[in-house]
């Protein structure tokens, strides 16, 4: 397991359903150079018979440092590679109330936000919503993500549940995805017009 959407650079060796060894760091920035030790670091070299990598969306670059080193290291080992969602880690995490707003920072002043029910069922498709309008989607004082304090004290309900996603808790979630970044919304860059 792979993930590195976020602030957080974590990876997890399972044996079926046993975490067998992980790693985890708080990084914001510097993804690519923690990644590959990391793993490296995990019993027996991180080797795995199959590859799960959070693909977004989150960090643009975290997300593309994770799914380059997943698909990479499948294609070295000769193992599978799927992906998963953040915002469905998160919701699989929580997964105490019908209906929880996941929520996690996006850069330049936005969030990626969506609501999941108790199930893991997505109930609003994940989107990239600027701060105040992510606000306006917090409509019950069950937030969880790196960005549920702030939304939770914009709304003046006290605490949500800040938590970054961690590969050690990606085994709850279904490594469905195409191993492909879904970055959430459009590049900042635009190419020049000739």
């Amino acid at each position: 397991m792979i993930e590195t959407a976020t602030s957080v650079c974590s990876v997890a060796l399972f044996d079926r359903y046993r975490l067998v060894d992980y790693g985890h760091a708080v990084v914001a920035r510097g993804h690519a150079e923690r990644l590959l030790p990391m793993i490296a670091a995990l019993d027996g070299g991180g080797r795995a018979e199959a590859i799960h990598v959070d693909v977004g969306p989150g960090s643009f670059t975290g997300v593309r440092v994770g799914v380059a080193a997943a698909r990479a290291l499948g294609f070295g080992w000769g193992v599978p590679v799927s992906g998963f969602a953040s915002l469905a880690l998160l919701a699989a995490i929580d997964g105490s109330r019908d209906d929880t707003l996941i929520a996690i920072e996006g850069g330049h002043g936005e969030l990626f936000v969506a609501r999941y029910a108790a199930d893991g069922s997505v109930r609003s498709a994940p989107r990239s919503l600027p701060f105040a309008e992510a606000v306006l989607e917090a409509t019950e004082p069950r937030v969880v993500g790196n960005a549920a304090n702030r939304l939770i004290a914009a709304r003046g309900w006290g605490e949500g549940f800040a938590v970054d996603p961690d590969a050690r808790l990606a085994i709850s979630v279904e490594a469905a995805l195409a191993p492909v970044p879904i970055y959430g919304r459009s590049a900042d860059a635009k190419p020049m017009m000739v």
